[in-house]
């Protein structure tokens, strides 16, 4: 059942208030470790030498904290705006706004994984839950969403418990780079994942698990970050542009679609579709309108720090999420790297 509009605008007001209360809690200890967690993102694991000098042998232990670290206090600034799912979607249709165009390509995702009433399908890096509510919601299939943080999955309980969806989705406390997976064999007719599989450290290992949690003919999805055949790492601008984005979007890993979805194919799955899709593969009319907004409410959130009716940190955080906007869309126009890559596999 769809949610009233009534029922959706006191739902968005709701999440907005519970954010900003959160936000006013932090503590100097959270809002510091949030702010320096961007750190993590001036590394690849492609580079794993850069990583061991930096942090040493168990230098995981480190990068894993810092991306906890990231979303704890990320999940309550993107559910302010329109990115409570914390993804700029596919541009399927720029007559309608970046939520519409989420709903618009997740409808496309069910259709594709052949999902429908009892399917069971697993959520890979699940945040806060509202995609794969969506999802269920939708089909009727029964989603396990998996993540690492217990903030985000404490979010996703609450809303599932609240909108009559206990019954169809769980949740649980797991790492994707904790392999394997802590999941049978043949236990998903889909599995799907959006913007999470740069945090993979083994894409390849990762994948051959999806196949072995997959049933035979079961389908595997994701919409995620990828580097373009434009992209030039001995232009200085474009590798400017690339260490700009990469803490916008969350970005550790930066694969080519060619890297991508051979680890796919190698792992013993059939690639169906491999495509971006946006319209004319372009990103940036909804990354300008996530940008737009929220430099608006980052200039509001200044005002009230300055007459002390908000918490200095507020200022802090929002000065921080919106740093390097523009830089996303100038990659995005010139080709150099997407997040709007999406992929289709099934195992045979």
């Amino acid at each position: 059942m769809l949610l009233s509009k009534m029922e959706y605008w006191w739902y968005r007001l709701s999440t907005v208030l519970k954010s900003i209360v959160t936000l006013y809690t932090l503590s100097p200890e959270k809002v510091k470790a949030f702010v320096d967690s961007y750190g993590i993102y001036n590394y690849d694991w492609a580079n794993e030498e850069e990583l061991i000098r930096s942090f040493g042998a168990d230098y995981y232990a480190q990068v894993k904290r810092s991306v906890i670290d990231y979303y704890s206090v990320l999940n309550h600034l993107c559910a302010i705006g329109q990115v409570e799912k914390m993804y700029i979607p596919a541009a399927m249709d720029l007559s309608k706004s970046l939520t519409a165009n989420q709903k618009l390509f997740e409808k496309k995702m069910c259709q594709d994984l052949g999902l429908g009433k009892g399917s069971r399908v697993l959520d890979i890096g699940c945040g806060r839950g509202r995609i794969a509510s969506h999802v269920a919601r939708l089909t009727g299939a029964d989603v396990t969403g998996m993540n690492i943080d217990e903030n985000q999955l404490e979010s996703a309980w609450k809303y599932v418990r609240g909108t009559g969806l206990a019954g169809q989705c769980q949740f649980k406390l797991a790492d994707l780079n904790d392999l394997p997976l802590p999941f049978p064999d043949h236990s998903f007719d889909a599995v799907y994942e959006v913007g999470v599989f740069t945090y993979s450290r083994d894409l390849k290992k990762l994948f051959q698990e999806i196949r072995r949690v997959l049933k035979p003919g079961g389908k595997f999805a994701c919409l995620d970050w990828m580097r373009l055949p434009n992209y030039n790492p001995q232009n200085p601008h474009h590798a400017d542009l690339m260490r700009r984005i990469k803490p916008l979007v969350g970005a550790i890993g930066t694969p080519s679609i060619e890297e991508f979805s051979g680890k796919v194919q190698d792992a013993g799955l059939q690639v169906l579709i491999n495509e971006n899709a946006s319209i004319d593969g372009l990103q940036a009319p909804l990354i300008e309108n996530a940008d737009q907004f929220f430099s608006m409410v980052t200039k509001g959130v200044e005002r009230l720090v300055k007459w002390k009716l908000l918490p200095a940190h507020f200022k802090t955080l929002f000065d921080r999420l919106t740093q390097d906007g523009e830089a996303f869309v100038e990659a995005d126009r010139l080709r150099l790297v997407t997040s709007s890559h999406y992929l289709l596999a099934e195992k045979n």
